[in-house]
């Protein structure tokens, strides 16, 4: 793809997998070189180059159902304030329209102003919380099933997500894990675990799983709460998380699934 009255944007692959990581760390956000390249794989990247160097990036990952999810926006910062990132945006959702695809996305505050002009509408409202020192170690919870855990997700939010999950949960160090009806899955991030998706039945199982995976890890980790479960978030603040920053899920287009419940965390916000 080619812009015409700015600079060149082009496709990505998975060979731009370290230079996409550069981006993500000087911002620093929590994905590994993995999630780089399984966006790369999976979906469309789109970037602009400064020379040989990687200056901006945005990428569009389709799910089923014709969804997908918009995500990896990131400019580096002598670059910023370009429209860059508008402009790599807007070929994310010029190949949507082509796929007749919804898109989805995780905005920050300042972000919330730029899709909201573009006809994203807010859906769902996210915190993302940090535990620094999870305390003593315990048992680990029970192992459970990737099938399991995606059954449990598309219910949720009616879309499938296996190859996303399944690519997470094939990675060393990555656990899916239940407790009395609660599954969640914990993987690696760059500088923190991560907890998410979690499902739970009730406020207290969602709890109760939080804590014992904490309490079988030994360094920092992340969840990215849903802001509605209020209940939940007055927990994990008593068991010592606290909120870094929130996040506002954006919708553009009609939703195509209906979903079943919500959970209690998500997979996180741009999935680090």
């Amino acid at each position: 793809m080619v812009a015409t009255d700015g600079p060149r944007i082009v496709r990505l692959g998975v060979e731009d997998a370290a230079a996409g990581l550069v981006l993500s760390t000087e911002a620093h956000w929590n994905q590994t070189i993995e999630d780089w390249r399984f966006f790369l794989s999976e979906g469309f990247v789109f970037g602009i180059r400064d020379g040989a160097r990687l200056a901006a990036t945005a990428a569009l990952l389709p799910y089923s159902g014709n969804n997908a999810w918009i995500s990896m926006v990131l400019v580096t910062e002598s670059h910023r304030r370009r429209g860059l990132a508008t402009q790599l945006v807007d070929a994310c959702l010029d190949t949507a329209r082509k796929e007749r695809l919804t898109c989805w996305l995780d905005a920050t505050p300042d972000g919330v102003k730029v899709y909201g002009p573009l006809g994203f509408i807010p859906t769902s409202q996210l915190r993302r919380l940090k535990l620094v020192s999870p305390g003593h170690a315990g048992t680990m919870p029970a192992p459970a099933t990737l099938d399991a855990l995606c059954l449990r997700d598309l219910r949720a939010t009616g879309l499938d997500r296996t190859a996303l999950f399944s690519a997470f949960a094939q990675r060393s160090g990555s656990r899916v894990v239940a407790g009395d009806g609660s599954i969640a899955l914990v993987r690696d991030g760059r500088t923190a675990r991560h907890i998410g998706p979690l499902f739970a039945d009730d406020t207290a199982a969602a709890l109760n799983l939080v804590d014992a995976i904490a309490c079988s890890e030994t360094g920092p980790v992340l969840l990215d709460a849903v802001a509605s479960s209020g209940a939940f978030l007055d927990g994990l603040s008593v068991a010592g998380w606290t909120i870094e920053r929130p996040f506002q899920r954006m919708r553009l287009g009609s939703a195509t699934a209906m979903a079943g419940e919500m959970p209690f965390a998500v997979a996180g916000p741009e999935f680090g």
